[in-house]
């Protein structure tokens, strides 16, 4: 119990600091970050782990600042190491709570079987969609039985072209606004297409999973 009290007492602190710094930590990306790439991808790793300020905006900010390329690297980088921290984060601190909750009924329970025998491909598509709220899958993950190294690989290989849409949008409203529609629309036809296959597969696992026989 003292564990779970200091892990939770120290991310609301960090949270606490992002919250009450956040716009003039903002300024000095948009202002100072060309100088400290390092520096600004540690801020954006602690501004996604702590998501006071929505991260698109931070990704829009950063793209500004650096580019579309190295600003959607950064961006990544961010993003990636947030939900590898957080997942470590609520593992080792609250896993045996979660997994009581996960099973505690049936359909919840089944549904996290289905997904653990599934994590791979159903992180890498659910970080393709970005209006799914990444905490989300950052603590559901965590909570389950997914290895670290899955979930690593398959979240990191999902946030790419979110992390490059924030970067290339943020870098068009500065340098080269009419692009912004161009932009936009072929990530909408991106997501489309995700979606569809996404769908596809979630109805084909499902069909596989119930057409088992019961072991007796």
């Amino acid at each position: 119990m003292t564990k779970k009290i200091g892990l939770a007492f120290v991310y609301l602190s960090i949270a606490f600091i992002i919250y009450y710094f956040g716009e003039n930590i903002l300024f000095w990306i948009q202002h100072h970050g060309n100088d400290f790439v390092i520096l600004t991808s540690i801020v954006a790793t602690l501004m996604a782990l702590f998501p006071i300020i929505p991260y698109p905006i931070v990704g829009g900010i950063i793209g500004a600042a650096y580019g579309g390329v190295l600003g959607g690297l950064v961006t990544w980088i961010g993003s990636t190491l947030a939900s590898l921290l957080m997942f470590l984060f609520v593992r080792y601190g609250y896993q045996d709570w979660g997994m009581k909750i996960l099973h505690k009924y049936k359909t919840l329970g089944r549904v996290t079987v289905l997904f653990e025998q599934n994590a791979f491909m159903t992180i890498f598509i659910s970080r393709l969609i970005p209006f799914i709220p990444s905490i989300i899958i950052n603590v559901y993950s965590s909570l389950s039985r997914v290895t670290f190294i899955s979930y690593a690989i398959a979240s990191a290989l999902g946030k790419i072209p979110a992390m490059i849409l924030f970067a290339v949008v943020g870098d068009s409203l500065m340098n080269n606004p009419q692009s912004i529609f161009l932009t936009v629309f072929i990530y909408s036809v991106f997501l489309a297409i995700v979606y569809s296959f996404y769908r596809l597969w979630k109805r084909k696992t499902i069909a596989a999973a119930t057409a088992k026989p019961s072991k007796i």
